[in-house]
């Protein structure tokens, strides 16, 4: 594992690993469908051509066209208008399961990887988690909660937190014996400096990939819970919900399905691509290959 060295990088070695990042094909693709994702959800209101809740029965499942780009929906609402407006709620869900996420992850993988004596109880409460299928305890966990945005974001946080834990827990054992460790032990720095300092501070580039896998995971993920009826309010545009709808229809106005299915695949796998690129680039034994 690399070290980071006590000094913070220079603002120029920044841009210049940003700019070798981008040097590869996949993740300037990423990051450009990726900026073009979050560019509409903030401009969602003046770029959307129509109201995403708007009625038009006389216009009811009208096929794409040079009025409807993406066509409508079976109450006449604008397909592109709400698919827009479903990628603002998936993002947000998305930034704030990863937040979530960090702050119980990396303080259960802090915890257990630097005292020994909390490691074991951890991390078998990190695999039991872990033994259950992702989707169906966040189903378990919105069931028990209740429907909403709020607990969609706290189960789904809840449910991928032990990855981030196992791999901040996992990082934290080799660096807790590395030399300057020890010897920060040993001078008397105390134990939270020496955590947030020394032991968090190289940590940041395994955190960084992981919360890119995990952001993508947890937009797919609410899109599934939509899509089943457990997320939130069936009111709110979500591609989930857009496409639950959609299968009622399918082979009379399939786009109904295809433009929110589309969107969910371009987003969830630009994260993925941005992600590899993070990876390959921040570990030091992919480095030598690349």
């Amino acid at each position: 594992m690399a070290v980071i060295s006590d000094t913070m990088p220079a603002a120029s070695e920044t841009w210049r690993f940003i700019r070798r990042l981008l040097k590869r094909r996949t993740v300037a693709i990423g990051v450009l469908i990726l900026a073009l994702f979050i560019g509409l959800a903030i401009l969602a209101p003046w770029v959307s051509p129509y109201s995403p809740s708007k009625l038009s029965i006389v216009n009811r499942l009208k096929a794409p066209s040079g009025t409807f780009w993406f066509g409508t929906d079976e109450f006449g609402r604008d397909v592109l208008s709400r698919t827009i407006y479903s990628g603002r709620l998936s993002l947000l869900v998305g930034a704030s399961v990863v937040t979530l996420s960090a702050v119980i992850g990396v303080a259960l993988g802090l915890l257990a990887g630097f005292f020994r004596r909390l490691d074991a109880p951890i991390a078998r409460l990190i695999d039991a988690m872990m033994a259950f299928p992702d989707i169906l305890l966040a189903i378990a966990l919105v069931a028990a909660l209740g429907p909403s945005l709020l607990t969609v974001i706290i189960a789904l946080a809840i449910v991928y937190s032990p990855r981030l834990a196992r791999t901040v827990r996992a990082s934290t054992l080799v660096i807790r014996e590395l030399p300057y460790v020890e010897a920060a032990q040993a001078l008397g720095i105390s134990t939270f400096h020496i955590m947030t300092r020394h032991v968090l501070r190289n940590l940041l580039s395994p955190i960084l990939v992981q919360g890119t896998f995990l952001f993508a995971s947890a937009m797919l993920a609410e899109a599934g819970l939509s899509f089943l009826g457990l997320g939130v309010s069936p009111e709110i545009p979500t591609w989930g919900t857009m496409i639950a709808a959609g299968r009622q229809y399918v082979g009379q106005a399939d786009w109904m399905t295809y433009f929110p299915g589309f969107a969910i695949i371009l987003s969830v796998l630009s994260l993925q691509m941005v992600g590899d690129g993070l990876r390959d680039m921040l570990d030091p034994r992919l480095q030598r290959d690349l």
